[in-house]
């Protein structure tokens, strides 16, 4: 499947309204909810057994997805602001989390559950800055230089990865409840 040509056209997404997409170890989707697929333009059936990276926007910097994915092959969840790419090059910004499933019996990563809701506009102005550097710096140095430049970016602020992106995006209160609920519904 190509990945269609981004235009420079936001999707809003309903604040009151989730996306849920579940997928192997592999990262191949193997469920998303009623509102992921109309979010993305794509047909059910032609987003299940495709690859996740088919809705990643090229504006998202490939150290972030690196990170990611990191944390969720150890188990561990992750939170991050994602602008996605839809069917028709339109774009839309979420706030994931990610979360690891495992066999009960063997500990084994069976899968993996992404939830998401709409970012904020105040959440995509202070985000994007950062993107559009490590995308630079991808574009010199590739990747090992954009993780350099994030670690140094995060140490000077004195913060994890985690408690950057808490703090950006006020991840405390009604988030929390959220994606609590998410969890339970779809877990």
């Amino acid at each position: 499947m190509h990945s269609p040509t981004p235009k420079n056209e936001q999707i809003m997404l309903d604040p009151k309204r989730y996306i849920v997409s579940k997928t192997d170890p592999r990262g191949v989707i193997t469920y998303g909810n009623d509102y992921f697929v109309e979010i993305s333009g794509y047909k059910e059936a032609e987003l299940i057994g495709q690859p996740h990276n088919m809705i990643r926007h090229p504006d998202m910097p490939r150290v972030i997805f690196k990170v990611m994915w990191d944390r969720i092959q150890n188990g561990q969840p992750i939170m991050a602001v994602v602008k996605n790419l839809a069917k028709d090059g339109r774009y839309y910004w979420v706030i994931t989390e990610f979360e690891s499933k495992k066999d009960k019996l063997t500990n084994q990563i069976t899968g993996y559950t992404a939830f998401r809701k709409a970012a904020s506009n105040d959440v995509i102005k202070k985000i994007e800055p950062l993107y559009d550097k490590l995308l630079e710096i991808e574009a010199q140095s590739g990747m090992e230089g954009a993780e350099k430049y994030l670690v140094g970016f995060l140490e000077e602020k004195g913060v994890s990865y985690d408690e950057y992106i808490n703090d950006l995006v006020g991840n405390k209160g009604l988030f929390k409840v959220f994606f609590t609920a998410m969890k339970k519904l779809f877990g």
